[in-house]
């Protein structure tokens, strides 16, 4: 008889990713006590979801503002043209590549299900790099999109599970 059923296993791993998406930094013996489990027990679910990769990776969320940095979203919609040799550019990574040349920081790429086919959620200085960004994009997959929207992302209330620490800033916004 199997000593934990498939349901809470499920539960357990899910129990650990909350405590990790909240603080990557978390100590596994803080993780331990806050699911109450044994620290071997976080250390081995933690190495199994790195293997399986459920867990990509680990990433500071940063202040942009105190970098000098503004966020940007840009929609892209997909034309109804073949896609052709554009696959292999969007996995090679193309864009990612280029954008570091023109001082953009591709945060999140996304393919979507909607309106709009593809997302990415990028940092640059101000909008002229932006704007720059959002050419080359049009430039590189030009017969295979049909629109591209540009959103300036004016302050984060939440970002990657964690509660902005400037929270009481937003009132300036509003």
């Amino acid at each position: 008889m199997p000593k934990s059923s498939r349901t809470q296993i499920d539960d357990d791993e899910k129990k650990i990713l909350r405590q990790l998406k909240m603080n990557s930094k978390e100590s596994i013996d803080n993780i331990a006590k806050k699911c109450g489990f044994s620290r071997q027990k976080v250390w081995r679910i933690i190495k199994r979801l790195e293997k399986n990769k459920t867990i990509w990776g680990y990433s500071a969320i940063v202040d942009n503002e105190k970098l000098g940095h503004k966020r940007f979203i840009m929609l892209v919609k997909r034309s109804n043209k073949p896609l052709g040799n554009t696959v292999n550019k969007i996995i090679d990574l193309t864009v990612q590549s280029k954008s570091k040349e023109i001082g953009v920081d591709i945060s999140c790429s996304n393919y979507l299900h909607g309106y709009y086919d593809w997302m990415f959620v990028f940092t640059t200085v101000d909008i002229k790099n932006a704007k720059k960004f959002s050419e080359m994009v049009i430039k590189e997959y030009q017969p295979v999109i049909s629109e591209i929207q540009l959103l300036e992302d004016i302050f984060s209330v939440v970002k990657c599970n964690v509660v902005n620490p400037d929270i009481q800033k937003i009132k300036e916004f509003i």
